[in-house]
């Protein structure tokens, strides 16, 4: 007899809970003494892919589809009420919610704790836009981690049944559109919420708080479509909070953002149109009396936002974000203990706000730029060298940056030059990685671009005083060392 064969029935369990379920069915076959030892695995992991592949077009046929809810029902059925921890079921071919809300039931009733979904509904099968789930999640005393990926609308209506999940910790939800009603209130059933993903949500408030003194992980995909109206206020109280993801159309306000244990935040502040754009960067030339431009205006007031962040070791900022903070340069708040700061650049995309930031970073350690080319306006500061200005490079001249990072290098003439300039002007830089685009067009394709390249980069090398790193697919990595480094 094998080996694993005398296995104590509990290892061999925990060997199953590793294992797609329709595997760990499979070995009911081998002797009497597997039969039935699936049945006892607390994870369930089911996977509808197991009954289409390989054959393309299967899910669309429906003794294949009731098959899958066959087998699934019987599952459920062998398996009785036993206790179960973590049910995965990913169901995209079509069967009918209703199916799928019966099984969700069965593993609640019998106490599950971390509940994976990733599912979809044919058109046929859905009666209207948005998928409802069952009742009893909403009062589930045993749910501590939720995750809900859809490709429907997912309306989270359980405000109107008193509803509570006190165990929650975790909540993942990712649909073509979520619903959930004021944020006060939703947030109000998860008492010991730690962590939330919520991913294409609509605000249903014009003025909306996110309250919780728990959360320590928070991650807001806001529609960020120019169908909908940018957010009159927008609030965090969430005093506990560790890291911070938020991407949303820009609110005009953002009263209250206590964030004071805040350690690393990514902000995507999303403008609507190129409209907003224009008089971000032409304040004194709209007309107040214009609903759009008061509301852009209005937009100084991520200054808040931003001090609110301030005490924070790790951002990120979007090109959109960059654009944004244009308004408040003159305000912005110092981000003393901030080392690593990551800006994502565009070439619709300004850098007016760079200088402004860098400068208001004392203590900055590692600076990542991924794409140097941007919009060339009148207020590009001094942090590039795209215009011509006496006090060029002053606010990378007073950095204290030691590592430098540029990704989606193209090759172009205008990046070369801007890298020299960053060599030249950061006094304290001691290493350069220069990462090529991976996933879009360069200049190495044409012949001669890349030794082109590598030699001028080779050359600034020899003239810094720091490291210079050189990755571009498909070529070896180029490492040249400099032959003094001088220390801030």
């Amino acid at each position: 007899m094998d080996r694993i064969s005398n296995l104590p029935d509990e290892i061999r369990c925990h060997i199953f809970s590793f294992l797609p379920t329709k595997q760990a069915a499979v070995t009911s076959v081998l002797s009497k003494s597997w039969q039935n030892l699936w049945k006892l695995v607390p994870n369930l992991d089911i996977d509808d892919s197991e009954f289409l592949y390989p054959e393309e077009g299967k899910g669309e046929r429906e003794a294949i589809r009731q098959s899958f809810v066959d087998f699934v029902d019987g599952v459920l059925a062998l398996q009785d009420d036993s206790p179960i921890d973590k049910f995965s079921l990913k169901c995209i071919t079509g069967v009918h919610p209703d199916s799928v809300n019966r099984w969700i039931c069965n593993v609640l009733q019998r106490g599950v704790s971390d509940l994976d979904l990733f599912i979809d509904f044919s058109d046929e099968d859905k009666e209207e836009d948005e998928y409802l789930l069952p009742e009893e999640m909403f009062v589930s005393k045993t749910l501590v981690k939720l995750k809900l990926r859809s490709e429907n609308c997912v309306d989270w209506w359980f405000w109107e049944m008193g509803a509570s999940l006190p165990m929650l910790k975790s909540l993942h939800i990712d649909s073509d559109l979520i619903f959930c009603g004021d944020m006060v209130s939703f947030l109000s059933y998860f008492p010991v919420l730690e962590e939330i993903h919520m991913a294409n949500m609509e605000w249903r408030e014009n003025d909306e708080i996110m309250s919780s003194a728990s959360l320590r992980n928070l991650s807001i995909h806001g529609t960020g479509c120019d169908e909908f109206e940018n957010p009159k206020t927008i609030s965090f109280d969430t005093p506990n909070l560790l890291s911070f993801n938020y991407s949303d159309l820009v609110a005009e306000d953002y009263p209250v953002v206590n964030m004071k244990k805040l350690s690393e935040a990514r902000l995507n502040l999303i403008l609507k149109d190129e409209d907003q754009v224009k008089r971000i960067r032409e304040p004194n030339n709209v007309l107040l009396e214009d609903d759009e431009a008061a509301v852009v205006l209005q937009f100084v007031n991520v200054v808040k936002l931003m001090n609110g962040i301030k005490n924070i070791q790790k951002l990120s900022l979007s090109a959109d974000t960059l654009e944004v903070l244009t308004l408040c340069c003159g305000s912005m708040p110092v981000f003393n203990n901030l080392k690593i700061l990551g800006l994502k650049s565009e070439e619709d995309r300004g850098w007016q706000a760079v200088p402004a930031l860098l400068r208001n970073c004392p203590h900055l350690e590692f600076l990542v730029i991924e794409g140097l080319l941007h919009c060339v306006t009148d207020k590009c500061g001094d942090a590039c060298d795209c215009i011509p200005r006496e006090d060029k490079g002053r606010s990378l001249i007073s950095s204290p940056v030691k590592k430098f990072e540029i990704r989606g290098f193209r090759g172009t003439m205008r990046e070369i030059n801007m890298i020299g300039h960053f060599l030249r002007s950061f006094k304290c830089l001691e290493e350069m990685g220069i990462f090529a685009e991976e996933n879009g067009p360069t200049n190495f394709e044409n012949p001669g671009a890349f030794e082109y390249v590598d030699k001028i980069l080779k050359l600034y090398n020899e003239l810094s005083s720091c490291d210079v790193y050189f990755l571009v697919w498909g070529y070896m990595r180029k490492k040249w060392t400099a032959k003094s480094m001088q220390m801030c």
